[in-house]
């Protein structure tokens, strides 16, 4: 019983990488992945701001680390494609600036405790979702626009589509019937493209360049959920010459993109740029990783996990979990439950999901949810067992 109605159109966006708000992001996730590179226990808050020549990257860090900033920046904007006027931002000749200083004192007396132990770096309640739409347990909706997102990039940088650009929106509605998802019923692209592709009169982005978009980008994406009542918009307004020289781009701006695609609560907290001390993070994966375990456990079909904290504390004041009547146990069981089988504490959380390794640029774009490479920990199931097990024995 979702907290939908039965029949509806749902619809989630996501980004390509050459956003400017996720290049921010990737800037601010690389900055943390060089300081926990040479400094594990860095505590880092690294916010970006993108706009026409300028890349100003700042906040709090405590670290021992010493590296070249500006590198890591610069490097981020090549390996997104960011190297040419012709996208109209090249990483290699705008300026950079940095500003960075270390974590209030106030905050650290909270946070580093005795005997190794960590309270929580701030304040604040995270949310965990899953379902049973796809293989990932992920809403599909939101699935479908990363992927679509990916394949943006990925017909780019093979140079199948040699005309594009690195920004880029992907937006997807899917009609459900009766709970399921039965059809994509629109799709709206937006993708940077050179002037190769544009009318002779200068307006336009040419038909042919939209519709080799749809066959070499969305069709194989979307497979059989596109039907003949399947509308689709290429660059609504035209045509998409001008990316981050006319934008301007924040950290953290993108956090349903990063989520759930707005299927399922946030919040409030963004992710990229902070160390997992930071509880928007840290809990934030623990409770994914929590709720997809239940699902994938199959003791619900749909399953939200919200944890909260209070900053300087190493327990959660709250967890809660609400399986919207498709649980197999109780919601409050589930929530005692989750309570004994996962650790919820900051280090508690940093250890199980090992989140001191210099990993998290990766997850900076495309989604830090339904991704499969094994760098991202709390995706996996392998608390199935014992969740089934324990479960059985309160009955």
């Amino acid at each position: 019983m979702s907290v939908y109605p039965k029949d509806m159109l749902f619809t989630s966006e996501s980004v390509t990488e050459g956003h400017p708000d996720k290049f921010c992001d990737q800037i601010s996730d690389a900055v943390l992945d060089e300081c926990l590179r040479h400094d594990p226990e860095a505590r880092v808050a690294c916010n970006t701001f993108v706009t026409m020549g300028l890349i100003l990257v700042g906040g709090q860090i405590t670290t021992t680390a010493l590296f070249d900033v500006e590198r890591v920046v610069s490097g981020v904007g090549n390996d997104i494609g960011y190297t040419s006027a012709k996208y109209s931002f090249d990483a290699n000749a705008g300026t950079i600036l940095r500003s960075f200083h270390r974590q209030s004192a106030d905050i650290n007396l909270g946070v580093t405790r005795a005997g190794g132990e960590i309270g929580a770096g701030d304040q604040g309640m995270m949310f965990g979702f899953a379902c049973r739409q796809t293989k990932e347990l992920m809403p599909l909706p939101i699935m479908l626009a990363h992927k679509l997102a990916m394949k943006l990039a990925e017909v780019r940088k093979r140079g199948v589509l040699p005309f594009l650009g690195p920004d880029g929106k992907t937006q997807v509605t899917v009609e459900y019937q009766d709970e399921k998802p039965v059809c994509v019923a629109y799709v709206v692209i937006a993708a940077q493209h050179t002037a190769d592709v544009v009318t002779p009169d200068g307006i336009l982005m040419a038909e042919e360049a939209k519709r080799e978009i749809i066959a070499k980008v969305a069709l194989p994406v979307l497979g059989d959920l596109v039907d003949r009542d399947t509308k689709f918009t290429i660059n609504g307004t035209g045509k998409f010459l001008i990316g981050p020289q006319a934008d301007t781009g924040l950290t953290g701006r993108k956090i349903v993109v990063d989520t759930y695609g707005g299927w399922a609560v946030h919040g409030g907290g963004a992710f990229s740029g902070k160390d997992a001390t930071k509880v928007d993070r840290s809990a934030g994966y623990m409770a994914r990783y929590a709720a997809k375990n239940i699902v994938a456990a199959e003791l619900a079909d749909e399953c939200l996990v919200q944890l909260a904290y209070c900053i300087g504390l190493f327990d959660p004041i709250s967890v809660m979990v609400n399986t919207y009547g498709t649980g197999k146990r109780p919601d409050g069981e589930l929530a005692s439950l989750l309570r004994k089988v996962f650790p919820l504490s900051p280090k508690g959380m940093i250890d199980h999901l090992q989140l001191r390794r210099p990993v998290f640029r990766k997850t900076a774009a495309y989604g830090h949810f339904g991704r499969e490479d094994m760098v991202f920990t709390w995706e996996r199931v392998d608390a199935v067992d014992e969740l089934r097990a324990k479960a059985a024995r309160r009955q």
